[in-house]
This record gives structure tokens, sequence and C-alpha cells, in this order.
């Protein structure tokens, strides 16, 4: 069962998964979202993360996660293998982003993209007004010790999603107090996308 301390980037995450289905994480760190939707949906889930400290915190969740580099491909999973393939807060920080989402839109029916919005106002101001590089709620590190290799904004991943012909099924937005509709370029710090081939 979910609480107030719950993220709310997974409960949404969570409310877009049906109940039952199969699920690959991809970057799943620690595996809270795993975990959580594995408990509270049913979903019969497993993970790739390439952090070693975080696949312990999975195994001693009881998860199913294993080793890899997402930017290495998905190889080993057969087209359609999953009803969702899930990649929250990492986009940003693979280095061959086509490349990824393609196989992720091969692997999955749907995909789940959630990524931090570069174009949000916060970031945008210190930005203006201070010139130098943002430090916000969703991008909380420092320009020399991001894990971020990719700037993107809400914009950039619609033009991107309209390039390539891949379709947009949903999308949520998450600001500074909570879910927002208005404006989400500038306003969220979140974005969220339900996306398929």
């Amino acid at each position: 069962m979910q609480s107030e301390s719950t993220r709310l980037d997974h409960r949404i995450i969570s409310e877009l998964i049906v109940p039952g289905a199969s699920v690959l994480d991809l970057g799943c760190g620690a595996g809270e979202l795993l975990y959580m939707l594995i408990k509270d949906r049913a979903a019969h889930g497993q993970g790739i993360e390439i952090d070693e400290q975080a696949i312990y915190a999975c195994v001693a969740r009881g998860l199913n996660v294993f080793h890899g580099d997402i930017d290495s491909g998905l190889f080993d999973y057969p087209d359609r293998s999953f009803d969702y393939v899930i990649l929250n807060q990492c986009l940003q920080q693979v280095v061959h982003v086509e490349t990824v989402l393609a196989d992720s839109l091969r692997v999955g029916k749907k995909v789940i993209v959630g990524f931090p919005n570069f174009a949000h106002y916060g970031a945008r101001l210190q930005l203006f007004f201070r010139g130098r590089a943002p430090v916000t709620a969703s991008l909380p590190y420092q320009w020399y010790e991001t894990p971020n290799l990719h700037f993107l904004s809400i914009s950039d991943f619609f033009i991107f999603c309209r390039d390539k012909g891949i379709a947009i099924e949903r999308c949520e937005y998450i600001g500074d107090k909570g879910r927002i509709c208005r404006l989400p370029n500038i306003f969220a710090q979140t974005g969220i996308f339900v996306i398929s081939k």
C-alpha cells in the first residue's frame, strides 16, 4: 500500500501499470519502484541496473535484477516480451538515447519514460539571473558531479517523438507542489510519458 511518503513519480507510474502486467525496469536503482509495482500492482517484474551496490539493495528486497548497462542493448529480450518497459529518471543519463528507446519500444508493448524537465522555470531563472548551471529539486547536482548527459525539456521530447514516429499515449507532469496540467514545459519539474510504436 502506498503512503504519502512514496515519491509522486512512483505513484503516478504505478497508476499507469495495469495490475498483473509484466514490467522491465531499466536503470532500476535500488528497486523502490519495482518493489512497489510488484507489491501494489501484482506486477511480474524484472530490473536491469549497472550499479552493484544498488543491485545488492534490490536483492535484499527479493527482486529479480540483472547487472547490465542499458546502453549495451536489450538483445537477450525478444520483441514485445514485456507489457511495460520503464525508463524513469535515467533517459537523460544514457549515452545512446535513440538506441535505448528503440530497444525499449521493441521489447515492451508500452514504454513509460520519466525525466527531469531542464526547461523548468526554476532552472531558467538560475541560468538567466545567476549565469550558472541550475541546481533544482529535480536537478540536484552541481555541474561537475551530474550523471546527466542530455539536457532535454518536455518540448524536446514531444518533438523527438514526432520526428521518430513514436506515439505518445499519455502525459503526466509534476510541478513544485504536485501534479500540474498547464504550461508543463515551464512549470513541470518532471514529465512522465507512456509511449508506443
